[in-house]
């Protein structure tokens, strides 16, 4: 039986756990997650934990910080001015906004804090600074 390794574009179905056991993400009520080993299209924890597994296989994995969304920067933290902001947005504390740096890239952050003339926004991943836990099964090499 043929075992997943780079370069090969491989089907997993995944439930995402958080230490206390919270489930943050699952594929098992849709399609199989696809990618290719070795592109880094998934966190390279994930990624390690799939190479050398065969079809039909299933494991739990637990991925440390360091291979996952990476420890939690205050300098991802900043706070700025509502004027800054079109007047009309509706900030709320664990709202996600988009927004696009003078570079044009788009960064996605979290609303952490709203005052009357302040928003404190978080463009660390949600899941950064957590240790994760993935139930996997290997569905195809394709």
């Amino acid at each position: 039986m043929a075992q997943a390794k780079k370069g090969d574009t491989v089907q997993v179905h995944y439930t995402g756990k958080l230490e206390n056991g919270t489930v943050f993400d699952t594929s098992h009520e849709r399609h199989p997650l696809q990618f290719t080993l070795g592109n880094g299209q998934v966190i390279a924890g994930f990624e390690n934990a799939i190479a050398g597994m065969n079809v039909g296989e299933s494991k739990t994995a637990v991925i440390p910080v360091e291979q996952g969304y990476g420890p939690r920067r205050e300098d991802m933290i900043v706070t700025i001015k509502r004027d800054q902001l079109p007047p009309d947005l509706p900030a709320k504390v664990g709202q996600r906004l988009e927004i696009t740096q003078t570079d044009d890239q788009v960064m996605l952050v979290t609303v952490t804090a709203v005052t009357d003339a302040t928003l404190t926004l978080d463009s660390n991943h949600p899941l950064a600074g957590k240790v994760l836990t993935f139930d996997l099964e290997l569905v195809a090499i394709v």
